[in-house]
């Protein structure tokens, strides 16, 4: 028990100070005048005042508070390579065991583990422990000890940032002749256009490697499949000039040959995830006559930004029969031979809209065009009754390419488009708004009848089941057919009209190979928190995918029927890395975490990067691993009442706590009420007896 004296005034302290003076006064005049009794006198006013103090005495009971000590574990992928794990885990359990032992002492453990999806990019591990003792008084804290390689990228500048005057110990696991290479982006662009060429540099770096170090062999590849091998120079940048094949995410992976007594393969990958962006789609519209449905297709290529469009229009009706030349029927002549042969390779897109052969395109021209889809370029017809007319496009060599034959004229039969069980399922029509498998459009007034390609794919039918919207592939190029004209009546709302855009815009960007179209696909995809297969596809079925995570390891995963035609499944993204997805005939990559994430910019384990702050709160830096052997060598733990000392050549200390709390009060008054004022009482009554003889 501790007890000190206070004070309670029975007043107010203006009322008491102005008192004591009153008091101080009247005792002092009467000892200078030399009165009698005044002594006595000055004895009671003091006795007055002090009762009037309320002096009273305090004893508190007091208990110190046990000292909080850390264990900080770090669980990064540094930390789990070969060697290290199984280290961390025995001085972790050893440690434990030691602390708990000590008196006095609150162990908490502060795990720090990369593959939680809120751990940010490196090793977090004051962060970590600033989380864990945010509710502890820092007079409290006993110390850290820390269980890590050293690999850690948010350490402190001062002790002073740590917010405690306790010691920080670190036990470095690894050992400190470790090699690593590893390959280094130095410079990537986010972005690049398809069809253009962007350039890539990296550099090899080998680390802890004695001079001279050998040339390096690096192999670079897009999406998985090798485009390139090269010898380099090891710590000199060297560059890849790649081209962007198409739109989307493009992944380009650069991995070196490792060294001999390599510390891990997992940093010997760079990852460059670099997005393939289209200039403005250049698309060519051939409209054959003046028709309602020439106005829906200009209005909907117009109103994409992504899209450079050239529109010419044959106004001269079919049956206007005269003798005018073809080249008078303009006023600017038809820039076939610029289009057709010399600037073809520039489109992406040909649309023939309603068209009849006028003279305007010779049979070489539409030759031009064949080669041109079957090489990568793309067509689309919407016809109406142009389609079975003699001087038709199926007269042409097109007919070749195109994924349908006219049976007979157009059917005047009213009806209502629908998917097919394949359009149910195909990205260009599955979602369409108020779609499904009764949907709600409205209705069109002419078909064509036609006989589906082999290879052709129907997306919409009429009735009886009769195709409407046929795409097909042809080598390197695709087609398509509209066999109606009547789309237009969607776009004017005609019996509740129907979703003319988004199906126009679809074909029109299946057609140039928008690679979110494509039907036939895998995608690989996370969130941090899981990695997401993703298989569309126009089977019945979807085959098991096998996933490869960035270590090596292999997880078989069934995919379930999530909608029409795409099929899913997950994991945990335990892992930070290049990602693979493949069911042997796809193959999909994502990168989870940084594309150059700072937990393998230095795998090799290190002493230096929390030297100077541990020796700075007195505590140290050691390494678990001092022998040959896999056996690690733990430092005795003690709690020390001092400000140094905490460190030796066989010893860790701890700072013992100083934060205390109050158990228990007691207050006795010495100046107590009634008997005081007896007291004072009798001896102002003595003193007035004195005076009085």
């Amino acid at each position: 028990m501790i007890g000190t004296v206070a004070f309670v005034p029975a007043v107010g302290t203006v009322v008491f100070v102005a008192l004591a003076i009153a008091a101080a006064a009247i005792a002092g005049l009467g000892l200078v005048l030399r009165r009698r009794g005044a002594a006595l006198r000055a004895v009671a006013l003091a006795l007055l005042m002090m009762a009037l103090a309320g002096p009273e005495i305090r004893r508190e009971g007091r208990t110190t508070l046990p000292g909080v000590a850390v264990l900080l574990v770090d669980r990064s992928a540094s930390q789990r390579l070969p060697g290290r794990e199984a280290a961390t885990e025995a001085a972790r359990t050893a440690l434990l065991a030691r602390l708990k032992a000590l008196p006095d002492l609150e162990v908490r453990e502060a795990v720090f583990d990369d593959r939680d999806a809120t751990a940010g990019d490196g090793t977090r591990l004051f962060e970590t422990l600033t989380r864990t003792l945010a509710d502890v008084p820092p007079e409290r804290i006993a110390g850290v000890i820390a269980i890590t390689d050293g690999v850690v990228h948010d350490v402190p500048g001062s002790p002073a940032a740590l917010g405690f005057a306790a010691p920080l110990h670190a036990l470095v696991t690894g050992r400190a002749d470790e090699v690593d290479r590893r390959m280094v982006v130095v410079a990537a662009p986010r972005f690049g256009l398809v069809g253009k060429t962007q350039t890539l540099t990296f550099r090899v770096d080998d680390e802890g490697a004695p001079a001279p170090r050998p040339p390096a062999r690096v192999v670079l590849r897009r999406d998985g499949t090798e485009i390139e091998r090269r010898t380099v120079a090891p710590g000199v940048p060297f560059s890849f000039d790649v081209e962007v094949p198409h739109a989307g995410e493009i992944v380009f992976e650069a991995e070196v040959e490792p060294l001999a007594h390599d510390l891990t393969p997992l940093d010997d990958r760079a990852v460059v995830a670099l997005r393939g962006v289209r200039e403005n789609l250049r698309v060519l519209l051939v409209s054959g006559e003046p028709s309602p449905g020439e106005r829906a297709w200009r209005n909907l290529l117009k109103s994409d930004a992504s899209v450079d469009l050239v529109h010419f229009t044959i106004l001269r009706l079919p049956e206007k029969q005269d003798l005018v030349p073809v080249n008078e029927l303009s006023l600017i002549a038809f820039p076939t031979r610029e289009l057709f042969q010399d600037k073809l390779d520039g489109f992406d897109l040909i649309v023939f809209d309603r068209y009849r052969r006028r003279g305007l395109l010779t049979l070489d021209y539409f030759r031009n065009i064949v080669g041109w889809v079957k090489k990568g370029g793309a067509v689309l017809v919407a016809s109406g009754p142009d389609l079975s007319d003699p001087e038709g496009l199926m007269e042409t060599p097109l007919a070749e390419i195109l994924p349908a034959t006219p049976l007979d004229a157009p059917s005047e039969e009213t009806f209502r488009p629908r998917p097919t069980t394949l359009g149910l399922r195909h990205p260009v029509t599955r979602d369409l708004p108020r779609g499904g498998e009764n949907p709600d459009w409205g209705r069109w007034l002419r078909l064509s009848p036609v006989t589906a390609a082999p290879d052709a794919v129907s997306l919409l039918a009429g009735p009886d089941d009769r195709p409407l919207l046929l795409l097909a592939r042809r080598d390197q190029g695709r087609v398509g057919l509209l066999a109606s004209d009547q789309i237009w009546l969607w776009a004017r709302g005609f019996d509740g009209g129907g979703p003319h855009g988004a199906l126009l815009r679809r074909v029109a960007h299946w057609l140039m190979k928008e690679p979110d179209l494509e039907e036939e696909a895998l995608k690989l995809s996370s969130d941090g928190r899981t990695v997401t297969v993703e298989r569309r596809t126009l089977a019945d079925t979807a085959a098991p995918v096998v996933v490869t995570d960035p270590t090596g390891v292999e997880h078989r995963l069934a995919l379930a029927a999530a909608e029409p035609g795409v099929w899913r499944g997950s994991l945990p993204a335990d892992a930070r890395g290049l990602w693979r997805a493949s069911d042997g005939t796809l193959t999909a990559l994502a990168h989870v975490g940084p594309a150059d994430p700072l937990e393998f910019s230095a795998m090799r384990s290190t002493e230096e990067r929390l030297r100077p702050l541990a020796e700075a709160t007195g505590g140290s830096v050691r390494r678990l691993l001092t022998g040959a052997d896999a056996a690690i060598t733990l430092p005795r733990v003690e709690i020390r009442d001092a400000e140094t000392g905490f460190s030796g050549p066989d010893r860790i200390a701890l700072r013992a706590s100083r934060a205390v709390v109050t158990t228990g009060a007691e207050t006795i008054r010495l100046a107590a009420g009634l008997a005081a004022a007896a007291l004072l009482i009798a001896l102002l009554g003595l003193v007035w007896w004195r005076e009085g003889r």
